[in-house]
């Protein structure tokens, strides 16, 4: 039994850094690609940590135990957080920062609920993400699809890696805060019955109440980091589909050779293709609605929040730079999101250039031309990713949302004074 634990245990460790290792491979090598695409390393990774939530996972004996065991701390860790916004009131600085982590573990709540009723939808996404990535792609562009989906795994890696680097020195500094903070004693800022978490009468529990903290908030965000990686490189891998489906547009008539019969049958190919692009983007917009809503009402609070307390906290050098940070990363997930869904959105359009690049009217018989034109209608209605009833995410809305915020710290401002 012993050996059986050890080798899941190292198992999950592999699970846990091999992408790293996939990344390094691919860097080294520039004709290689990686094997699987990013969302099912980003998979492999949460189910390393054991808090996957689909059904299949909460099949597993000791995924239920870790997932008891986990989500009993998050637990809590809420209540005392709740319990110390209560001994807050009346200090507009200690209330804020209490509210920021109070509401960023909530966030953490949703995203355990949003996998646990979707984690099989999940599943099927990328199982279809990952039979795009091998598909097989013959004629001229089958070096450019190769080279542009070694790019775009190399940046969606280095992107992890900055995102982890940034979360983990937030994780140590946040840690360390009561070495250098005299008004914090520990991490976050809580409350316990009959002040446990008063180091001069109890430092034992006190001591115990420092660790767990600790170590909950880096698995917490760690695991977090891993799962927002993935929603985004879901639709990343949409994006690199309608890449790839406009390079093979592109070269369409030279694969074809002015063979009509092949035309045909690579452009009803193509098409079913296309279809396929959009069903799954329409199928990921419906999976992560709540999930998108929940994530633009949360960072249009923490950054209103956050701004305000670095206002409030601007003679303390050390709490307004808290602040500042947290406000930071906030914008960075958020424009994360924004970007990505720029992309997407930008990328579908491009298919209709590529449609309109390929069609000869001189090859071809009617039909032919009628399927081109209906290519082209089609995929000028660009793909987008969506939180109805809320506007899609993309750096012009992302501007509309800080416009918001400066308004309402405008507001607040001015109470403040």
């Amino acid at each position: 039994m012993t050996e059986l634990q050890s080798e899941r245990r190292k198992g999950n460790w592999h699970r846990l850094w091999r992408p790293f290792f996939e990344g390094w491979a691919v860097l080294k090598d520039p004709n290689s690609r990686s094997q699987h695409i990013f969302a099912y390393w980003t998979r492999d990774q949460i189910r390393a940590l054991g808090l996957y939530t689909s059904s299949e996972e909460r099949r597993l004996s000791n995924n239920v135990v870790w997932q008891s065991f986990v989500l009993i701390q998050l637990a809590i860790s809420i209540a005392s957080l709740f319990y110390g916004i209560y001994e807050s009131i009346g200090d507009i600085v200690n209330l804020g920062r209490d509210l920021v982590f109070t509401i960023t573990c909530l966030f953490i709540v949703f995203r355990l609920a949003f996998f646990a009723q979707y984690g099989d939808d999940v599943d099927m996404v990328i199982n279809a993400l990952e039979d795009f990535h091998h598909r097989t792609i013959k004629g001229p562009g089958s070096k450019e699809v190769q080279t542009t989906k070694r790019l775009h795994f190399l940046l969606f890696m280095a992107l992890l890696v900055i995102w982890l680097t940034f979360l983990v020195l937030f994780i140590f500094i946040k840690i360390s805060t009561p070495f250098w903070m005299e008004s914090q004693i520990l991490p976050f800022h809580v409350a316990w019955p009959f002040h446990l978490h008063d180091p001069t009468k109890h430092p034992i529990t006190h001591a115990i109440i420092f660790v767990s903290q600790s170590t909950t908030m880096l698995y917490y965000l760690i695991w977090l980091g891993f799962v927002e990686n993935m929603g985004v490189s879901i639709f990343f891998e949409l994006t690199s589909s309608l890449r790839v489906l406009s390079i093979e547009l592109r070269n369409l008539a030279a694969f074809c050779q002015g063979d009509e019969n092949l035309l045909t049958a690579e452009l009803h190919r193509l098409t079913k293709f296309h279809q396929q692009i959009i069903l799954l983007s329409e199928h990921c917009n419906d999976i992560f609605n709540k999930a998108f809503i929940m994530q633009m009402m949360v960072n249009f609070v923490l950054v209103s929040l956050s701004l305000f307390e670095v206002l409030a906290a601007r003679k303390d050098p050390q709490v307004a730079a808290e602040y500042l940070v947290v406000m930071l990363m906030t914008l960075g997930h958020l424009s994360f999101w924004s970007k990505f869904g720029d992309m997407f959105s930008e990328e579908s359009e491009q298919v209709a250039f590529a449609a309109y690049e390929a069609y000869d009217p001189t090859v071809g018989s009617k039909s032919i031309h009628r399927h081109f034109i209906f290519f082209i209608q089609r995929a000028q209605q660009p793909l987008t990713m969506s939180a109805s009833p809320f506007p899609p995410f993309n750096l012009k809305n992302y501007m509309f949302i800080l416009k918001q915020c400066y308004s309402i710290l405008t507001v607040l401002t001015n109470t403040l004074d």
